[in-house]
This record gives structure tokens, C-alpha cells and sequence, in this order.
């Protein structure tokens, strides 16, 4: 199994992003929520397989959704986007440093953040800036 990473750019913490996704803005038309790019995986069946994307928010990988789909996009443009169609909800996760990137990058399964345990993803969370400090020495 293999996962995307990508960059939640202009997101401030985890519930800002699902309030984009439970926006119109970030839904496609059967109402799952999707990230349009220009570019396609070239390993999109091995993401596929029951990958997920991991959204990096203000330098930390704070949470990840399932991958359901890719579908093309056409704004009338000419130019090919694909759309990462994803479950609906947010799994939150260990939090984990990542510094910046363009595009999407691939994880492997064994790199990947563990989920937090049951009863943690209701806690309130700490801000991106001290889960990433505390990432960043090992105490997250």
C-alpha cells in the first residue's frame, strides 16, 4: 500500500481543513470532497489500494483520509487536473514534522504516522506550531 502526502496550504489547523472540505468549494459534484491538481499519480493503483492522503498542516502531518478515487477534470481550459476524491472525515494522527514541498509526495506504509488512539482524536489539539516543537525533540 502506498500513501500521498500533500501540503494543506493556507489551512490553519485540522477543523479549518474539513470546514474547506464541508464547503462546496472542496466537493466535487457526488459531494465527497477532493483536491484538484494539475499533475496525476504515477502510481495511482498503488494508492488505490487502500492508501490515504496525509495532509501536512503548517509544517506537521497532523491528520489523513482515505483515497477513493482519481477523476479528470476539465475547466474548459485545455489542460488535463485530476481530482484525489477522498472519505469523507478526518483521521487524526501523531503529529510528525514535514518540511516544505511542492506537489504531493509518495509514503510508504512503514513511514507513515500512526493514527491516535481511540479517545485521543476528540482531545482538543495543541497548535501546529507547539505539536510540531514537541514532534520535532520526540516527546509527540
Amino acid at each position: 500500500m502506498l500513501h500521498l502526502i500533500k501540503l494543506s496550504v493556507g489551512t490553519e489547523d485540522v477543523s479549518d481543513l474539513a470546514a474547506w472540505q464541508g464547503d462546496r468549494r472542496g466537493q466535487g459534484p457526488d459531494g465527497l470532497p477532493r483536491h484538484i491538481t494539475r499533475m496525476w499519480p504515477k502510481r495511482a493503483e498503488e494508492v488505490l489500494g487502500g492508501g490515504s492522503i496525509y495532509w501536512v498542516i503548517k509544517g506537521v502531518i497532523l491528520c489523513r483520509q482515505r483515497v477513493l478515487r482519481f477523476d479528470e477534470v476539465d475547466r474548459g481550459d485545455g489542460i488535463r487536473r485530476c481530482a484525489i476524491v477522498c472519505e469523507p472525515g478526518l483521521v487524526r494522527v501523531a503529529a510528525t514534522p514535514k518540511r516544505a514541498f511542492q506537489g504531493w509526495r509518495y509514503l510508504a506504509e512503514g513511514d507513515a504516522p500512526r493514527d491516535l488512539t481511540p479517545g485521543r482524536e476528540q482531545e482538543e489539539p495543541l497548535p501546529p506550531a507547539l505539536q510540531a516543537a514537541l514532534a520535532e525533540i520526540g516527546v509527540l
